[in-house]
């Protein structure tokens, strides 16, 4: 049954672009609710909305997700071929981006055809471009790089927010991570929640690297560590560990030093369990209901934990090196 907010998404879109606008879906993977499959006389497109009445900053800024993915096009990056967008409240009162429907496999249906390894190399294989990428060029040169200080600040907030029964170790790990963070290296663009689940894959290949919604200039490790962090989380169904990242092998191809990537790592922990506590309040309060959050309370706390494990394990007091870019980037 067609809702009444999904009547009017409909109607906009059909007045804004003179299209006919047949169905209407919410797509479920992404955990988003505001991704929308639609049917259009120009074939199946994808359409991002923000949350209704969300202030249009940070995940919510849909024209920025829209400025980000044209420029990278542009670069030949994998990512959506932009139909439409608009940043004014042009369909159900919000900003807009219409994009292409990718012909591509979601690593649900990939998993049982590629190695763990014939995975990670695929996505390395995008990391590599995105990387490549001049900062002029990215959709982003008007922004500042984030610091990792800056990064520790912000998933802080966002953790504050999460179930406190949940997050109780949480400052512990902070303060590991502000006490000897990496020498900082030279930017690069990062897309923020670089993983499995945000690409569509296609004869052994990424062909499409989605959810641009907390892209940014920052640091190159950034990205590698959310490949193997995320990875963690594996797939109902496949077992435990299916999709993991081989870390150590990682480092050592890439030539990284293994102290910052390390820190990195622990890092990303704190960050990911910050983004599933914060959305899990989002859910509890019915700001924006998805029940998988309940399925993540363990992933929460373990996350933490391991964070903590990293950093206590590894020198006390050291600063570590550089966690610049190494050629084979």
């Amino acid at each position: 049954m067609v809702t009444p907010q999904e009547e009017r998404i409909q109607a906009d879109l059909h007045a804004h672009l003179g299209w006919r606008i047949g169905e209407l879906r919410p797509i479920p993977e992404g955990h988003s609710g505001f991704t929308y499959w639609v049917d259009t006389d120009h074939g199946r497109a994808v359409l991002r909305l923000p949350p209704p009445g969300a202030r249009i900053a940070g995940p919510a800024d849909i024209p920025r997700q829209s400025r980000i993915m044209a420029a990278l096009a542009e670069q030949g990056l994998p990512v959506p071929r932009l139909l439409a967008s608009s940043a004014q409240p042009a369909i159900d009162g919000r900003p807009f981006v219409l994009m292409e429907e990718v012909p591509g496999l979601r690593v649900e249906a990939v998993a049982a055809q590629l190695s763990p390894a014939a995975l990670a190399q695929a996505a390395l294989a995008v990391l590599a471009q995105l990387q490549a990428v001049p900062l002029e060029r990215s959709g982003l040169a008007q922004e500042a790089p984030v610091s990792v200080a800056e990064e520790i600040v912000y998933w802080e907030r966002l953790m504050e927010r999460a179930p406190p029964e949940l997050t109780e170790a949480a400052p512990r790990l902070r303060r590991l991570l502000e006490r000897s963070p990496p020498e900082a290296a030279p930017p690069v663009l990062v897309h923020g929640d670089f993983h499995y689940g945000n690409m569509l894959f296609g004869d052994g290949r990424v062909v499409a690297l989605l959810d641009w919604e907390i892209a940014q200039l920052g640091q190159p490790q950034l990205d590698l560590s959310c490949l193997c962090v995320a990875a963690e989380v594996g797939a109902p169904g496949l077992g435990a560990g299916r999709w993991d990242v081989p870390t150590v092998g990682l480092a050592e191809e890439f030539g990284l030093d293994p102290a910052p990537f390390t820190w990195f790592r622990a890092l990303t922990y704190y960050k990911y369990a910050a983004i599933f506590g914060y959305n899990l309040m989002l859910h509890r309060r019915g700001k924006r209901v998805d029940p998988t959050y309940e399925e993540r309370t363990g992933t929460i706390t373990a996350f933490i934990e391991r964070g903590i494990a990293l950093l206590e394990a590894s020198p006390r007091g050291r600063r570590w090196p550089s966690a610049g870019r190494s050629s084979s980037f």
